[in-house]
């Protein structure tokens, strides 16, 4: 499991928040100072079969707000940092559609990731998919550029991405 090879002081040398594993050891947690609980997953994800790929996920189950806290962005990148460094792999992040704020979390993300001082080193390859009934689903693949499958899972998920925009003929 990739949580376990996470190492917590590394992620804490950097992390603003103190990043611990969750109570179910399945994810990374912090809490706010808004007493938001956060909880980060990476999950083997089989979307994509030329590499290694998880899905990464950020969750806030009580769903308490954490308004404009740059200290979140700096915690959840020390553990992608973390994640990077220790995995030959590459994540997808899908925005959650529950409630309708897809939109809203995918700017934040892309914010995010557009001020992240090493991000010369990442590809941050945003993407929209519209369902059956044309709402937009928003996806990134996130893969360092060192990645050894770099071209073999850009271009699979670019063909990936196509094909579920693409309509069916009738």
């Amino acid at each position: 499991m990739v949580i376990e090879k996470l190492s917590l002081a590394t992620i804490n040398a950097t992390s603003p928040y103190l990043v611990k594993i969750a109570d179910d050891g399945k994810a990374l947690c912090f809490i706010t100072d808004h007493d938001a609980e956060m909880f980060i997953t990476f999950e083997k994800d089989d979307l994509l079969h030329n590499g290694t790929v998880y899905q990464f996920g950020i969750s806030n189950p009580k769903k308490v707000r954490s308004p404009k806290d740059p200290k979140v962005r700096a915690t959840i990148l020390a553990i992608i940092e973390e994640f990077f460094a220790k995995n030959q792999a590459a994540f997808l992040y899908i925005c959650e559609t529950g409630d309708g704020l897809q939109e809203m979390r995918n700017r934040l993300f892309r914010f995010w990731f557009g001020i992240y001082k090493d991000r010369e080193e990442y590809l941050f390859l945003p993407q929209t998919v519209y369902d059956e009934e044309g709402n937009d689903n928003y996806a990134a693949l996130i893969i360092r550029k060192d990645n050894p499958q770099f071209r073999d899972l850009v271009t699979e998920f670019m063909n990936t991405v196509n094909l579920l925009n693409s309509k069916p003929e009738h």
